[in-house]
């Protein structure tokens, strides 16, 4: 294992787990604390211990954290197996993502994520709801501006679609919509990767 790596299963007891349902795709989401809601949209392989403490840090720090469990085992260690069968189910078997062609347009899981967000500002309150998407998620956070709740995208590492580096997984219409609402509600969009990357984005 390498060095820095979390080896064992973080049970994630001091979250509250719940099955939310929208549209009638079910999905197990974690949340924790109190606060203005932030939905953090783990990356591959799935909420590793990595990404539960993170989560930890965020809802430390004063809000109330929704971790919804997209694809994997919650709180199962990383690792290269781990890792390879999350890809094959996400790439090959999930419908609700669109990663090889979709570069305009959002993985449909994207419209389930923007009604947790609406569910997450009614019952947290505050002026609205952060998101923040990790590595083939971080696009998400984007495409979710189309939610009025949303007020707060970060977007990670973002890596998808896989085939077009100058994509950003999402349709023209929702860039529309998100440009006019950063121009009316005077928002700003956070975008990361990390040094050395050889990304074009």
């Amino acid at each position: 294992m390498a060095k820095g790596v979390i080896e064992t299963w973080d049970k994630l007891e001091d979250f509250t787990p719940r099955d939310v349902t929208f549209d009638g795709l079910k999905r197990r989401v974690f949340v924790g604390g109190q606060g203005p809601a932030v939905i953090i949209i783990h990356e591959i392989p799935g909420i590793t211990p990595e990404v539960a403490r993170f989560a930890r840090w965020v809802r430390d720090a004063g809000f109330t954290v929704y971790l919804p469990s997209l694809f994997g085992k919650p709180g199962k260690p990383n690792s290269p197996g781990y890792v390879n069968a999350s890809i094959f189910r996400v790439l090959c078997i999930a419908r609700e993502f669109k990663i090889l062609n979709s570069a305009d347009e959002h993985s449909p899981v994207v419209d389930w994520l923007k009604q947790l967000a609406a569910v997450a500002h009614g019952e947290c309150g505050g002026k609205g709801v952060g998101a923040l998407g990790m590595c083939i998620t971080g696009n998400f956070a984007l495409s979710m501006m189309v939610e009025p709740a949303v007020l707060a995208p970060v977007l990670c590492e973002p890596s998808v679609p896989v085939n077009d580096p100058a994509g950003i997984h999402a349709s023209p219409e929702d860039i529309e919509i998100v440009r006019g609402r950063m121009e009316r509600e005077d928002l700003t969009l956070r975008g990361y990767r990390f040094a050395g990357d050889g990304s074009r984005r």
